[in-house]
């Protein structure tokens, strides 16, 4: 009886945030236009609100991104490209541009999905009420365009206590210029073979 109840506490604490798993097919090895020229308000500097309809976003994300971001979807635990992913660098709002994270407050939570402990500004995250699945939790939205990203917990390491368990389809990624320039300076310096 004591194995089934630890079997069943197990298996409730990694489905924490995967209630609302997708049917949607997703093809992994697609890469996303980082340069998004069908999205016209996809900015990593305009701070302005977006306001667009469900059909608006529908013709400008990729389906994967608009299940999550609009439909408030949820990936599978531990199928996102940035969950075991340590560069240096910023995260983005996938459907906006916004910033959202800085890669020094990523962590490994264990949940299966990219996890932080401080949004890169207070305006960066909407946070709102869900009771969806029979649970309370705290819903995280993007600051910007209101997109779906995950949900926060009090469960993360110091100095906030905190956990953003975000999806990782609805993520962006760029890699620290500082980092970047001094890559870039080494590949100069080595020679020619």
């Amino acid at each position: 009886m004591r194995r089934i109840l630890t079997i069943i506490i197990i298996a409730a604490a990694c489905q924490q945030c995967s209630y609302s798993q997708s049917s949607l097919k997703t093809n992994n090895h697609s890469k996303m236009d980082s340069t998004k020229k069908d999205n016209p308000v996809y900015s990593n500097s305009d701070t302005s609100k977006v306001a667009m309809t469900d059909e608006e976003w529908k013709k400008v994300l990729p389906q994967d991104v608009y299940y999550i971001a609009r439909m408030k979807g949820t990936e599978r635990p531990w199928t996102s490209k940035y969950e075991n992913f340590y560069d240096k660098g910023t995260y983005y709002c996938a459907a906006c541009g916004n910033p959202l994270f800085k890669s020094d407050t990523k962590f490994d939570s264990g949940c299966g999905w990219p996890s932080f402990y401080e949004p890169i500004s207070k305006n960066s995250i909407i946070y709102t009420p869900d009771n969806s699945h029979g649970m309370t939790r705290t819903e995280t939205q993007c600051g910007r365009c209101k997109a779906h990203l995950g949900h926060v917990f009090n469960d993360g390491p110091p100095p906030t206590g905190l956990r953003f368990c975000i999806n990782g389809v609805v993520l962006d990624f760029a890699t620290a210029q500082e980092a970047e320039k001094k890559y870039n300076e080494k590949q100069k310096e080595k020679p020619n073979n």
